[in-house]
């Protein structure tokens, strides 16, 4: 096809609607998922700054990680329905680089806070007597600039090679954004040695923080075994309960899509492993923090009852 070739800018997603008995369905989903996913992150950000009774380490983290997930289904999502609706599936090389960049450096971002925050758990159950000194204010610091700079790092070290490629007439990206592997297999040239020292970055990325949460939870498993009193163990796990449901669904599907060798892959499966990790997780992340957590539901209720007296203020006024 003529309007793919090496003189165009433009790419081309083959994307997840390209389906006309469902694709209007799951335009639905994808939107319901988008907005619940801002409003339910926002809202946790919102009580994380506003109550005072989750002005500690673990809420401070999450507030980031929240927001972590906010700007990062923001680079793929808008775009992905806003297309939908024009009835067009391009994107610009230079748009596709900043996609590119911005997801490998919040969900490399993500990757490395979602390992840091074990540490904070083992630390709260292991060491309570000094979590105050080993998570002050500037070490937690320390985890979010660790967790950007490391994120930034595979951003800007993997983007501009992945983007250098020349590409061949084809530009269809059989995919719905500019992830990676999607891209390369546009490349006329010859990518092995990249796509190796790629996979090698990737494995490290996820098996570093990986590593922190399984050293984290291997000396909370034998600190709360070692507990006497039952209901100790169970306040223990409480605490790390909603920690331990949320890393194994993102770093699971981030595995499969980086760790898996080629030979295993196939487009559709790519496909769906990549919206779990990059669509359903933001939405999920949050909510499982909230069901789950009696200070983050305590919180809500502080606040819809400081509204509620307002109200009655406001009606008693006129």
């Amino acid at each position: 096809m003529e309007e793919y070739n090496t003189s165009s800018t433009d790419l081309t997603f083959m994307g997840l609607f390209n389906r006309k008995e469902t694709s209007g369905l799951l335009f639905a989903i994808i939107s319901i998922i988008f907005f619940t996913a801002l409003m339910a992150n926002g809202v946790m950000i919102f009580l994380i700054h506003t109550d005072s009774h989750l002005h500690t380490p673990m809420y401070f983290l999450l507030s980031h990680l929240s927001f972590i997930d906010m700007m990062y289904i923001s680079t793929i999502v808008p775009k992905m329905l806003v297309d939908y609706l024009l009835d067009q599936r391009t994107i610009t090389f230079v748009g596709c680089t900043a996609q590119h960049f911005l997801y490998l450096t919040l969900v490399g971002a993500e990757f490395f806070l979602l390992g840091l925050m074990a540490y904070d758990r083992y630390v709260a159950i292991c060491n309570p007597l000094r979590y105050p000194i080993l998570m002050s204010r500037r070490v937690c610091w320390m985890i979010i600039a660790g967790s950007w700079f490391g994120g930034s790092l595979d951003g800007f070290l993997l983007t501009p090679i992945t983007m250098s490629f020349p590409f061949c007439n084809s530009r269809e990206i059989n995919h719905f954004f500019c992830e990676a592997p999607a891209v390369l297999k546009l490349a006329c040239a010859d990518t092995a040695l990249y796509e190796t020292v790629m996979y090698v970055c990737c494995v490290l990325m996820l098996l570093i923080p990986f590593s922190v949460v399984i050293a984290s939870y291997a000396q909370i498993l034998t600190t709360v075994h070692r507990m006497s009193s039952v209901e100790g163990r169970k306040k223990a796990f409480a605490t790390c309960s909603s920690h331990m449901t949320v890393v194994p669904l993102f770093y699971g599907a981030a595995m499969y899509t980086y760790m898996l060798p080629h030979s295993y892959h196939r487009p559709e499966q790519d496909k769906v492993f990549s919206v779990f990790y990059t669509i359903l997780t933001p939405m999920l992340n949050p909510l499982i923090y909230s069901l789950r957590n009696k200070d983050v539901t305590g919180a809500m209720k502080r606040v819809l009852d400081r509204f509620k007296r307002t109200q009655r203020v406001s009606g008693d006024a006129f």
